[in-house]
């Protein structure tokens, strides 16, 4: 989840690809070059043990928009595929 945070504040759309899940990833992604991802907070997990295959990330994400400031709340689901981590869907 962190490393997606980053790649979304870094405005690296192939790594959020590479790490999305085959079966729920769009053919591409556009980043808006505007929204600045200001702080990462996550609020709780389910899952994600070394012997699940099933994981949830329930975060909160800063950003600005120009002068306004907003917040992404969402809980994230992952699914274990052999050794990586790979965002599914949003709950």
């Amino acid at each position: 989840m962190r490393s997606r945070y980053s790649a979304f504040a870094l405005g690296r759309p192939q790594y959020l690809l590479d790490t999305w899940h085959p079966s729920t990833r769009p053919p591409t992604l556009e980043l808006d070059p505007q929204v600045r991802w200001t702080r990462l907070e996550i609020l709780g997990t389910t899952g994600g043990s070394l012997l699940e295959q099933r994981g949830t990330v329930e975060f909160r994400a800063g950003y600005r928009l120009g002068r306004q400031t907003g917040e992404q709340h969402e809980n994230s689901r992952f699914l274990r595929v052999g050794a990586r981590w790979l965002y599914l869907s949003a709950v």
